[in-house]
């Protein structure tokens, strides 16, 4: 087939001599034999450019499906009668080759896709997310960034509680009051919500109950100063960008002290002074730190020495000079203070 049968990503393949026999899932639906009597008599229709894809290559039977279908699509009116890994084929051909279009979305109602990346491309609206929310529980990762999406349009994702990466990047639309749906996510490992005004100090409430979460990136979020303090539970945290965050200060710092697990940690242009570094102190996993262009002085430099993990240091355009960096003699750490 040139896939696998639709499963969960937390699923194992587990074989045996009775995978030499003929797999019964073929048996319990005709959605084969249907894309068997629709695909081209020749390879000629496929596509051979592209990784992997030289002269002479003989196509697999999966990308002989897909493009034919990619290419009669208008003919269907819906998908769900596929394996989930067949339609998230599709989806995903029609996206890469910008021919989604409102008609073609709809075919892929309450197909249990995966993953829904939808990331700068034109026309996502609120009315998408329907179809997008229809994939219900079987949804683990949606990029709706640059799109006109509104508050409305995300709270239609509210059935999908397995969802495990959110990407809504840009999305001018969507304000603190959209953010309410994310209450319902804990199982979301990754979220990223950069230059957004929606994303305010009393919106970010909700983050408390993203305990699993792994990734967070807030950069050019604006108004989240006084917002941190409700992510000291996060204890799973690894990576956080606040890159360009202006309004980030000391007291906001203060909360990520027991974040023990963070291994990045951006702060490019925020407000923070010796004091705010001096919180990090007891971040002994902590391999990544951009301060690059906050009022720090050479005094910080005793405190961040102690960050035993430590890799890579950037102290740009923070007006440190020598002064201090004999702390790191002797450690393997990258320390860049260039004006």
């Amino acid at each position: 087939m040139g896939g696998v049968c639709s499963r969960k990503r937390s699923q194992l393949v587990e074989e045996d001599d009775d995978s030499l026999q003929t797999p019964t899932r073929f048996s319990k639906t005709s959605s084969l034999k249907w894309l068997l009597l629709t695909l081209p008599h020749s390879s000629s229709d496929v596509s051979r450019k592209g990784p992997g894809k030289g002269p002479g290559r003989c196509p697999t039977l999966m990308e002989l499906c897909v493009a034919k279908v990619c290419k009669d699509i208008s003919k269907y009116s819906t998908f769900s009668m596929l394996p989930t890994d067949l339609s998230q084929q599709i989806f995903d051909e029609l996206v890469d080759s910008n021919c989604l279009t409102d008609e073609s979305l709809e075919t892929f109602r309450d197909c249990a896709l995966h993953d829904i990346y939808l990331g700068e491309y034109p026309g996502v609206k609120d009315a998408w997310m329907e179809v997008v929310a229809s994939q219900r529980q079987s949804l683990l990762s949606v990029d709706i960034s640059c799109s006109d999406v509104t508050d409305r349009g995300l709270n239609f994702l509210s059935d999908c509680s397995n969802m495990q990466s959110l990407s809504c990047n840009y999305c001018e639309h969507v304000s603190e009051h959209g953010l309410g749906v994310l209450s319902g996510f804990s199982n979301l490992t990754s979220l990223s919500f950069k230059r957004s005004d929606g994303v305010t100090a009393e919106g970010m409430s909700v983050f408390a109950n993203l305990v699993n979460l792994v990734n967070l990136d807030l950069e050019r979020c604006l108004k989240i100063h006084g917002g941190l303090v409700h992510m000291k539970g996060l204890r799973k945290l690894e990576s956080l960008n606040m890159r360009y965050c202006n309004y980030i200060t000391d007291s906001d710092i203060k909360y990520l002290s027991d974040l023990t697990n963070l291994k990045e940690l951006q702060l490019s242009s925020c407000r923070i002074t010796d004091l705010g570094i001096s919180y990090l102190t007891g971040l002994s996993k902590l391999t990544h730190l951009n301060l690059e262009s906050c009022p720090v002085t050479a005094a910080c430099l005793e405190a961040i020495s102690g960050l035993a993990s430590l890799m890579l240091l950037n102290l740009n355009r923070c007006g440190i000079y020598d002064e201090g960096c004999e702390s790191f003699e002797g450690k393997c750490c990258v320390l860049t203070t260039m004006m």
